[in-house]
């Protein structure tokens, strides 16, 4: 019976909190072009860009009482995504790892992919192919 209860904390705990690897940039593309591809990538999920500089931005979703908030850095071979903070979404560290609400983890993967998209179009278009 003692079984029950601690597969139900398993389960209900915040898995590590793990930063995406880097996306691979198609070579040829320019720095707009894959600023553009970042921009248009995160606001397909809803998240905002709320500051940008050469190379970097953050991003931040606002969603129900959720708030999530990622930096970025990108040059032209890569980009990578980075956790910053976050409101309500059970962030804590436990014995050195840093775990946070999983549905954290699926929303940056979904950018992920969004990201990858579209640097693919963004190549497309530029070889026409």
């Amino acid at each position: 019976m003692l079984l029950v209860p601690v597969l139900a904390l398993l389960v209900a705990a915040a898995p590590p909190l793990v930063d995406p690897p880097p996306i691979s940039v198609p070579a040829g593309l320019t720095a707009k072009e894959v600023e553009r591809a970042i921009v248009v990538g995160v606001a397909q999920r809803g998240w905002v860009v709320s500051s940008r500089a050469p190379g970097s931005m953050e991003a931040t979703l606002h969603l129900r009482t959720h708030v999530a908030r990622v930096g970025i850095t990108y040059d032209l071979s890569s980009i990578q995504i980075k956790y910053l903070d976050s409101e309500n979404l059970d962030y804590e560290v436990k014995k050195g790892v840093p775990r946070i609400h999983r549905n954290y983890l699926k929303w940056v993967d979904n950018i992920v992919r969004d990201i990858t998209v579209q640097l693919q179009a963004a190549e497309l278009d530029r070889t026409g192919t």
